[in-house]
């Protein structure tokens, strides 16, 4: 059994399980009925999405440094005990069931959900 960090809207992969969106807003112009049909996710997570302030840092990087800035104060937002109570428990079901977790970005390396993967794995998950 393993979590996935997937790209939201891409197609699903083998065994996948359920697709959890890590993302501050839905899909642009999909109807709510067409969001798991279109491979966007099955269930939203807004939480363990970057806010609004510190998503607008994370969509300037330009440089190593900046990245660095947005990973810290992504990261105390995701210290927050609401949020590092999920991460906590994600990373507990990946023991026993297969589920994937996404953002819309094209970049994974440059995308909150690089460093959602690396909370995931400091609290044991197991990761795909």
């Amino acid at each position: 059994m393993t979590v996935s960090i997937v790209r939201l809207g891409s197609e699903r992969i083998h065994e996948e399980g359920i697709r959890i969106g890590t993302v501050r807003r839905p899909p642009r112009g999909v109807p709510k009925k067409d969001f798991a049909s279109k491979n966007w996710y099955d269930t939203w997570l807004p939480n363990l999405s970057p806010s609004q302030e510190t998503m607008q840092i994370g969509k300037k990087v330009k440089t190593d440094s900046e990245w660095t800035a947005f990973e810290k104060k992504y990261r105390k937002e995701m210290a927050l005990p609401e949020n590092s109570h999920i991460i906590e428990l994600l990373a507990a079901i990946s023991h026993g069931m297969n589920f994937s977790i996404g953002c819309y970005c094209e970049n994974e390396a440059r995308c909150h959900r690089s460093i959602l993967k690396k909370l995931l794995k400091e609290k044991h998950a197991k990761i795909k």
